[in-house]
């Protein structure tokens, strides 16, 4: 299948090279301004399927994110709202990427979060619209 990125190895690396979908990723890293990730948390940690991706992309670079400003964002259904993956993400993207970096947890998405509405805690929605301009910042120049 073309939309399958094999499972990173160096031995994989060596023998095959990097994937056609790493490149292309990468490439669209290069054109984007900004970035913007909601993380799936798996266990404390993001998924495997992000890390792969980032494996692969950082053979090509080590700089994965080009230097972007990022919005980092997770939820779930408990009161911690993914905070561990946020961290653990902000952490591994700061490592090479100058840029600013912003995050929103939120929180007992059941409870707090409307299709129809968007985040319904007042708070929460505070929250989120000044991260979300901190990251804005650096397209308003």
């Amino acid at each position: 299948n073309n939309f399958e990125m094999p499972i990173y190895s160096i031995d994989r690396e060596n023998n095959s090279g990097i994937p056609a979908l790493a490149i292309q990723f990468k490439e669209e890293i290069k054109k984007a301004n900004g970035i913007i990730i909601s993380f799936a948390e798996h266990n404390g940690a993001y998924s495997v399927a992000f890390k792969n991706v980032l494996d692969w992309v950082s053979r090509i670079h080590p700089n994965v994110w080009g230097d972007k400003p990022m919005f980092l964002m997770a939820t779930s259904p408990g009161g911690n709202g993914g905070k561990s993956v946020l961290e653990i993400a902000a952490n591994r993207v700061k490592r090479g990427n100058s840029n600013t970096i912003t995050t929103f947890s939120l929180p007992s998405f059941g409870h707090n979060f409307s299709e129809h509405e968007g985040i319904t805690d007042t708070e929460l929605k505070k929250e989120f619209v000044s991260q979300l301009s901190n990251f804005k910042k650096h397209f308003n120049k």
